[in-house]
């Protein structure tokens, strides 16, 4: 079966992933969804299948672990899904100085935010050239567009996942697959207790991860190269970010993320 519409969505189990899985369901698409916790998961299925009518699989995965995207794709291969779209949403931060945070939970971080996610680009994109038909949506954030003190690994993994979506979205265009990097500002999700974000006045206005779901979602379907969810963000970061003193940038960004 060629250009298949099923979506392989990780991170799934809540905050922007499991809206995208609901955007995606409501178009009728059938839709793998990954993340550590099972029940989670399984609350999701029941949730699309009975609102949606679609058929839903549940992979519980840690994608911390440095196979888990292998299992992933052999998995999905063993059930004989095509995957047709790959959402990359999966992805975590942390707060405080670097040399101050435990190295394991960054080490996890790069792999979660980078490894894994690259690895799950590799393994899906050859069937997508086989097929000559894909689309691929890695969820970066803002932060990919300058350094960020205090939370320096994570906005170096969001900087990473921008840069690689872009290139290898020139690699693939001749094979009818399109790669977009969705990178929202603030959302009101987990992610704010699990990076201890509490507190930073950065997320006062955070926006719902519905809003950021479907702003991304349609974009990927378009073929942007970019999503923003918020125009200001865009204008900031292309127009005015680029042409402040490196200086400036880097002490605006650590009191973005002082608490």
């Amino acid at each position: 079966m060629s250009n298949s519409n099923i979506a392989l969505i990780t991170g799934a189990s809540g905050g922007i992933g499991m809206e995208l899985a609901k955007v995606h369901a409501a178009k009728g698409n059938d839709v793998v969804i990954v993340a550590r916790s099972e029940h989670k998961l399984l609350a999701l299925k029941q949730e699309l299948e009975s609102t949606y009518n679609v058929k839903v699989w549940v992979l519980a995965e840690d994608l911390s672990h440095a196979d888990s995207a292998q299992r992933i794709y052999e998995k999905t291969k063993s059930l004989g899904i095509e995957v047709g779209i790959l959402i990359n949403n999966a992805g975590f931060g942390g707060h405080g100085l670097f040399h101050q945070r435990a190295l394991e939970q960054d080490q996890a971080m790069m792999q979660v935010n980078m490894v894994t996610l690259t690895n799950l680009t590799h393994y899906f994109l050859q069937d997508m050239i086989k097929a000559n038909y894909g689309r691929i949506l890695n969820v970066s954030s803002t932060a990919s567009f300058m350094p960020g003190p205090l939370q320096a690994v994570y906005y170096a993994t969001k900087a990473y996942v921008t840069s690689f979506t872009q290139a290898i979205a020139e690699e693939v265009s001749d094979y009818n697959i399109t790669t977009t990097a969705l990178c929202p500002g603030t959302v009101a999700t987990g992610f704010v207790a699990a990076g201890d974000l509490d507190g930073l006045s950065a997320w006062d206005k955070a926006k719902s991860p519905k809003s950021v779901a479907e702003i991304g979602y349609r974009d990927m379907e378009k073929g942007k190269l970019v999503s923003f969810n918020e125009t200001g963000l865009k204008f900031m970061l292309n127009w005015i970010i680029p042409l402040l003193p490196r200086k400036t940038v880097l002490k605006m960004s650590r009191q973005f993320m002082e608490k």
